[in-house]
Order: C-alpha cells, then structure tokens, then sequence
C-alpha cells in the first residue's frame, strides 16, 4: 500500500512552499487509495510549539487536506536512541568532538587550498585515551560513517540521480546536546511508518542521498523518491524573505479561497495548465507527478485571486449564505443580491462594500462637467423602493429632458448612484438600492 507523509516542524507557520509538499504527497496517497500521515517534526524542544503544532493542522483543514494519523516525533526519541545504537554497533555512528569554530576553520583551509570543504573524518583517528580527555573538556556529536561510494535512484521528478559519497561530509545525526536531528528522525520514521513514496524540495537532494545509506545501515527498504522545484518570485527572485507574508494563514486572511490555492499549486511547475478545480477528487484525478519540471517555479500570489473569484461565481448562495446574512442583507434580498454580486467580487470581503452601495447610499464619483446634468438627473429618480424597470425608465426620462444618449448618458448615473465605474447591470442594482442615491 502506498504511505506518504508531510514532516513540517511545528516552530512557524506552513507557507505555500510547505503547501506544494504536503498536497503532492497527500494526492499520491488519496490517488492510489493509500496512507497519508502527518508528523510533527518537533524534536527541537525549545523552537517547537503546540501553537505552531495547531495552525498547520488548522491549515491542513481549511485546505480540506486531511490525514489518516498524526505522529509527533518528539514522542519517538527511544526508538532514535535505539537506531543510533545500532548503528554504533556495526561501526556507523561515530563520535566527533571539532566545535563550530574549528570545523568553520577546517572548510576555509580547504576552500583555500580548492578542495571541497568535506569533513576530513579527523575523528576517526581519535584513541579511547583522547576521546576520553576531550570528553571532559567539551560536548560531542555523533556523525554517520558514509559508505564512499556512488548513491544512485531514480527521481520521481529529475530523473536518474548519481551522487558521489565522498564529496559529501558525514552527516551529523546528533548534536552535542543530545537533540536528534533531521536526518536520523526522517529516516527512522519512514522505514518505521513503511512510507513508500517521499515527495520534497529539491534542496533535499543531498539529504537524501545520505539518508538512502542510512535506511540501508538499518535494514530498511529505501522508498520512491521525488524533489518538486523550488518556488520564486515572479521576477526569479528568491522567496526567503517572503515567506512570512505567504503562510497560508495569511492568504486566508486576504480572500483567497482553498480551492483557488490548491488548483494552482497543484499544477504549478508543470506542463499542464492550470485549471480551476471544483473539488478535491477532480484535482487528484488529474495529477500526474511525471509532469513536473526540475526548473526553478515563479509563483506569484496575485495569480490566487482571478481563480478565487471564478470559484465565487460559481458558487450557489447556499454556499455564502452565512457571510451575506452577516452583512445584515434581509433574508428575502439575499438571493437577488448575491446574484448581482458574485461575478463583481475578488474576495468575500468585497460583498462588504456593495452593501454598503445598497443600503446607505454611495458616495458619488462626478465630474464637474457633469454636475449640472447629475442634478437635473436625480430630481427625475423616483424615491425607493425601486423595481427592476427603474432603471429603464429614469434613464429614458433623462434622455428625454437632457438630449443625452449613450455612454455619456449612462456613465455619469452609475458614477452618480455606485461611485464606481464598472459593475452590475444597473437595471439589477436599482432594486437593490435601499436609499435614495447621494446625488
């Protein structure tokens, strides 16, 4: 059976690269029927957080992304200590006692010198009589002893993959303060979890070549892998340090509806177009891991919101009903005003201000040369309420006593009555119109 897993550490907010991630390996499991689990990467107790822990599940809910389990590593550090005695056991996993400072040191000298900056295996040379003076002076950490050979697979997304182990430094599994780390908790997991398939980043190349040796130091079956391009800014630039206004929370904040999100995730990067969506089932339907590039993927968020209104007018007012009662619309003007709003809105947030149109009148948008004619208008209009002739008929009665005909007619009364110069129909607005327009 198929298991896939998305690994977020609860120390921020999931952002839309996170998002990429975790929706590709959700749509692997749900399309082969198979496991999605979330786990919590929260071996780093004073970054983790149960707060963090909670909005990405809250997140993962909006999205309508749900898991068959939840798995916090925290709560597996015996089975972390249990692999790492094995592999101390059979050679592996071998104690090194360089500080940050020393090993910087090491990388210039040997950045200087054009070699690669590989951790020299100095620690290898140690005696029991110097490890043991060195132990009383300072903390040590454990590395994996890498096998110095080629570590190949074939990517799900770049293809056949060949690294070559030894310009690769053996990786450090636990720190000097005894905190597990990344790659030795990863790996535990999947091969614990029987994960089949791993989709990520493809600044996790690397670690993955290091982590197939692992899984194989510990008699585990190495799973299907795949690394997704990483996103940029519409220009190329780096997304780094924008991250924190793209956290899901934050898109949800500003209108952008879940579907909207996930049909251009879901395609984003790919050779398929992308589509608005109307569920889940038909997005998962339609992907295809195979069709993703290695490229480097603009993203740019001003692309959610033309998808987030298609999604809006398409909607039926059952759907909105809650967000246009409480707007204070009568029940029996709901069904007409949703209809006249809901091609005329980004975000649900822009219902706000056509009500306010409706209800308390506009302020009017007229340009002086207009200002006569405005006036000579509105002492022809009716008082409310209006019907769905009003409109044809004012205008008629103004044309009539004014000479004025066409755009230079119509555009000064909807200037007049909405303040805007694009819109609904005005035969539909009128009946809305709950006071007299601020002519």
């Amino acid at each position: 059976m198929t298991v896939t897993r998305f690994a977020p550490s609860p120390t921020g907010f999931i952002h839309v690269g996170n998002l990429r991630t975790a929706l590709f390996n959700y749509m692997i499991a749900r399309k082969s029927g198979g496991t999605f689990i979330l786990r919590l990467d929260d071996t780093d107790p004073v970054r983790s957080t149960q707060e963090y822990a909670d909005a990405i599940m809250e997140d993962l809910e909006w999205l309508g992304l749900t898991w068959d389990r939840v798995e916090k590593q925290s709560q597996r550090l015996d089975r972390y200590a249990e692999a790492a005695d094995q592999m101390r056991a059979s050679g592996r996993l071998y104690e090194a006692f360089e500080t940050p400072t020393e090993l910087d040191l090491k990388r210039k000298k040997q950045l200087n010198m054009g070699r690669p900056p590989v951790y020299d295996r100095s620690a290898l040379a140690l005696s029991e009589d110097e490890k043991t003076r060195l132990r009383g002076e300072r903390s040590s950490h454990w590395r994996f002893l890498l096998d110095q050979q080629r570590i190949e697979w074939t990517d799900g997304i770049l293809g056949d993959i060949s690294i070559d182990a030894a310009s690769v430094s053996d990786p450090v599994l636990i720190r000097g303060d005894g905190q597990v780390l990344y790659t030795i908790a990863s790996v535990v997991d999947d091969t614990d979890m029987g994960v089949t398939h791993v989709v990520r980043g493809s600044d996790h190349v690397t670690n993955t070549a290091t982590q197939i040796q692992i899984i194989q130091a510990l008699g585990g079956t190495v799973p299907e892998f795949a690394h997704h391009s990483l996103l940029t800014g519409p220009h190329g630039e780096a997304l780094s340090k924008r991250l924190g206004t793209l956290a899901l929370r934050d898109l949800r904040a500003r209108g952008v509806q879940p579907m909207a999100l996930l049909s251009h995730m879901a395609r984003l990067g790919s050779s398929d177009p992308i589509e608005l969506c109307g569920s889940l089932e038909e997005l998962i339907e339609g992907f295809d891991l195979s069709h993703f590039g290695a490229a480097p993927t603009k993203f740019d968020e001003a692309d959610l919101f033309p998808l987030t209104a298609r999604y809006l007018a398409g909607l039926p007012l059952e759907a909105v009903a809650d967000h246009v009662a409480a707007l204070g619309v009568p029940d029996q003007l709901a069904p007409q005003f949703w209809s006249v709003v809901r091609e005329n809105i980004t975000v649900l947030g822009d219902m706000a201000d056509w009500w306010k149109v409706f209800s308390a009148g506009a302020a009017p948008a007229v340009e002086d040369e207009d200002r006569e004619f405005v006036d000579q208008a509105m002492a022809l209009l009716p008082q409310p309420p209006y019907g769905p002739d009003t409109w044809a008929t004012w205008t008629n009665a103004v044309k009539e006593a004014t000479g004025r005909k066409g755009r230079g007619l119509f555009m000064p009364l909807r200037l007049a009555v909405t303040g805007r110069a694009k819109g609904p129909e005005m035969a539909d607005v009128m009946p809305l119109m709950q006071v007299h327009p601020k002519g």
